[in-house]
């Protein structure tokens, strides 16, 4: 068995306010990571962070890029048992779509689509929500998640559990201070 990270956070950026109006939902943002220090955190997102029209395939990181720029974004971490296996074709889809990654476009459409109550899915265009369940359902991780997906709706998955609530930043932290570093 493996353990996966789901990652729900709000940045607090024009877009994710716009974002949390419309929907009503805490958090505005998902990400997938494939290690607890969340050095492996993969979405779609912006791809610089001064320019929020400009969004694709991400590697995140915690002190780094987006989340560097709006350090009071917060935070809900979720882990996730999984199959060995299902790590495995996790862990190889997101390799895959690393590397091919300007490939990939942002569905800005579709996610603008999801505040009117309809799903618009374009080849190989996403927005983080559409991706984290892409993923899960390659990987045939069961999640039984709706077609209009939201960051949200990942906080059903059965067996999660919460790893951490808080500022995303001081989530490492946290970590070196429970094992005692």
């Amino acid at each position: 068995m493996k353990k996966i990270y789901i990652i729900l956070t709000y940045t607090g950026t024009f877009l994710s306010k716009v974002i949390k109006c419309y929907t009503g939902d805490e958090f505005s943002h998902v990400s997938i990571a494939l290690d607890t220090d969340l050095n492996q955190m993969y979405s779609f997102g912006r791809l610089n962070p001064y320019n929020p029209f400009y969004g694709g395939f991400v590697h995140e990181r915690i002190n780094k890029g987006t989340f560097k720029r709006f350090s009071k974004t917060t935070a809900r971490i979720y882990s996730l048992q999984i199959e060995d296996e299902q790590y495995e074709k996790l862990k190889e889809e997101i390799r895959q779509m690393k590397k091919v990654r300007r490939e990939y476009r942002f569905n800005t459409i579709g996610l603008l689509a999801v505040g009117f109550k309809v799903r618009i899915k374009r080849d190989n265009y996403f927005y983080c929500a559409e991706f984290v369940k892409y993923v899960l359902e390659q990987a045939e991780i069961e999640k039984d998640l709706p077609s209009l997906i939201r960051p949200e709706n990942f906080k059903s998955i059965k067996n999660l559990k919460t790893e951490y609530e808080g500022l995303l930043k001081l989530y490492k932290l946290r970590n070196k201070v429970e094992v005692g570093i």
